[in-house]
């Protein structure tokens, strides 16, 4: 019988000392409960989304001697980390002293020997470079070091040997993506039994929430220890990392799966947790009832990785005060909302700024708000502002000094739109968030970012754009989830939800009129995300096809009959379709790139999640061709 840890711990990046007092805590504590081993994340000691600080030879020589602590504690007990490990004799792709993302055993004041492997230690073998990931910018992974040895990938997979109470274990160590192979050419768990045997699995990972990604991961974990009839131990990180214009989470959720592939215990999503089981390997932990996986598809899930999210991000920055634009609509309530929760409403200061368009009805939804959170509260009118700045720029002579001639600038009413936009961000927001300690907010949506629906150095200024993963209906179930399950009234006015969203920055969205935004969620929301979150990311050759084929609903998950409800022929369809198309690849990318970083919940967020070159809008051949042959028809 073993009994092993879970050191589920939050990782802190870039503080290799934090990290490894952590570990030698909870080292400590294990081995007061007479625990046989413990069980740390992927790289717990530098943490794992650090950028280029990779490339500072002192800060990986620091790391390897936080390292060395964390082996010399492993007296009587048994610990499995990760960690950067150097080979520094052998270099690199990239000329830099050659390093592994690495899981170390430790036992005895000393790590684990094995005459087979080349190093007392084991290698990622699988560097994923999707979504955020990049490993190989920095990192020589174990199929790279097999041709350099000239042998198979596979051979090199070995099980590490332990003794626990004078008995032989056999540990098939894995990091994060060797679990998920089921597209690369090598399979880490088949090499590990064919070269056993093997009695426990362990997986040490540092894996970013993502909605739903919980889910998934069990059935890939299960499905393993099912198929080799040996229990797996995944241990992941907590805590919020990030890579500079994308934040992420990470919701732990370690698991141990029996034999069988059933769930026999895990640890509580995003909480640091020292969690401990007794386990049989040789019943393959069949003594242990099976638990039920709790559900992170959810929206409650969605709130959970949010508010920690920005939880952990002030702290980062150190950040305990935040300016909020409220203007009566659904995305600033909800922003109000989820601050006041974290900071206290004390330390939010919601700040209403009409203009001439702003409506009665908005400015006093905005008060309600603030007084229903009990935050701070401020109006300051912007007409005033935003006259003299027409009149500035109209009125002032523009020169040339070739031929003296003069003429004045033409202010359009969208110019009037962008430069309220900004005269509330970047003149007012910036000033009172500098003059309360803090710094505000960007509240838009990831429907807005995706066309650009917002202006640049205006209402996509801010900090965090908390909310620039959500689509508009993710927007509103999030509100609603606010009222009924966080606090527990209608913080968040019902009309707020009920209201057109609109800008109000010109008499064309008046809402009071019933006049809001261009964009028409319900369909668009769906339309948009087909471009970013499918896989196999959508284009309008794609949206074309399932629109000729009448399949468009159900390939993009709308509601059935919207399509046609909007547009009654195919011409009013495609010129809306290359509307946006054009706007997502043009002015909205270009907006995006200055956009403030992005808290990530979905399977692809905006910044260094989804990489972007300004390149212009495309149309493929097969596009052009088939939009000439549905227009002819009509």
């Amino acid at each position: 019988m073993l009994k092993i840890a879970l050191g589920q711990m939050d990782v802190i990046p870039g503080r290799p000392d934090l990290n490894t007092k952590k570990m030698l805590d909870m080292i400590h504590q294990a081995r007061t409960q007479q625990a046989d081993i413990i069980v740390f994340p992927e790289m717990a000691i530098p943490g794992y989304l650090i950028g280029d600080m990779w490339e500072q030879q002192s800060f990986i020589r620091d790391c390897e001697a936080f390292g060395q602590d964390i082996i010399a504690a492993a007296a009587g007990i048994c610990v499995i980390f990760g960690n950067v490990a150097v080979d520094w004799e052998k270099r690199g792709d990239d000329g830099r002293p050659r390093k592994y993302n690495a899981c170390f055993v430790a036992q005895n004041g000393k790590l684990v020997p094995d005459h087979r492997f080349p190093y007392p230690f084991r290698i990622k073998t699988l560097h994923p470079n999707y979504r955020e990931f990049d490993d190989t910018r920095h990192f020589y992974s174990l199929r790279k070091l097999a041709l350099d040895l000239k042998q198979d990938t596979e051979s090199l997979l070995l099980p590490v040997t332990i003794k626990v109470s004078g008995k032989e274990y056999h540990l098939g160590c894995i990091i994060c993506e060797d679990g998920w192979n089921d597209d690369y050419t090598v399979d880490p768990i088949a090499a590990l039994a064919a070269n056993g045997p093997v009695d426990l699995y362990i997986n040490i990972s540092s894996s970013p929430f993502t909605l739903g990604k919980n889910n998934k991961r069990n059935r890939v974990f299960s499905s393993q220890a099912r198929d080799t009839a040996t229990p797996l131990i995944y241990v992941n990180t907590v805590g919020g990392q990030n890579n500079g214009k994308t934040v992420y989470t990470f919701d732990g959720f370690s698991t141990v799966y029996n034999c069988a592939g059933e769930i026999i215990t895990y640890c509580p999503p995003f909480r640091e947790k020292l969690e401990y089981i007794e386990l049989d390997p040789e019943n393959g932990g069949l003594n242990h009832i099976p638990v039920a996986a709790a559900d992170d598809n959810n929206i409650s899930s969605m709130y959970q990785a949010i508010s920690y999210g920005i939880n952990k991000f002030l702290s980062t920055i150190n950040m305990k005060k935040v300016v909020i634009g409220a203007s009566g609509g659904i995305d600033s309530a909800v922003s109000a909302a989820l601050y006041a929760k974290i900071l206290g409403p004390e330390n939010v200061l919601l700040v209403n700024m009409p203009s001439k368009y702003n409506s009665q009805t908005t400015k006093d939804l905005a008060a309600q708000l603030a007084a229903n959170l009990r935050c701070l509260y401020t109006v300051i009118p912007i007409q005033e502002a935003v006259d003299l700045t027409i009149s500035q720029i109209s009125q002032t002579a523009v020169v040339c000094p070739a031929n003296k001639k003069t003429h004045h600038l033409n202010i359009t009413p969208f110019i009037t739109e962008n430069i309220q936009a900004r005269d509330r961000s970047s003149r007012l927001l910036a000033g009172i968030a500098a003059t309360f300690g803090g710094g505000f907010t960007c509240n838009a949506n990831k429907s807005e970012l995706t066309v650009g629906y917002s202006t640049l150095y205006g209402d996509q200024a801010g900090f965090l754009a908390t909310l620039a993963d959500l689509w508009k209906h993710q927007v509103y179930q999030l509100a609603g989830y606010l009222n009924s399950c966080i606090y527990e009234e209608e913080v968040i006015p019902q009309a707020t939800i009920d209201i057109v969203p609109s800008a109000e920055l010109s008499p064309d969205q008046a809402v009071d009129e019933g006049k809001g935004d261009p964009i028409i969620y319900p369909y668009h929301d769906y339309l948009f995300r087909s471009f970013i979150e499918y896989w196999h990311k959508a284009t309008p050759e794609d949206i074309l096809t399932w629109y000729q084929e009448g399949s468009l609903e159900e390939k993009l998950g709308c509601e059935a009959g919207i399509v046609s409800r909007l547009f009654p022929s195919p011409k009013e369809f495609i010129t809306d379709l290359e509307r946006w198309w054009n706007l997502y690849a043009g002015m909205g990318l270009a907006k995006r790139i200055q956009s403030p970083p992005v808290l990530a919940v979905s399977r692809r967020a905006y910044g260094f999640d989804h990489r972007e070159a300004q390149n212009g809008s495309y149309y493929t051949r097969a596009y052009n061709n088939l939009k000439a042959k549905i227009l002819s028809t009509c």
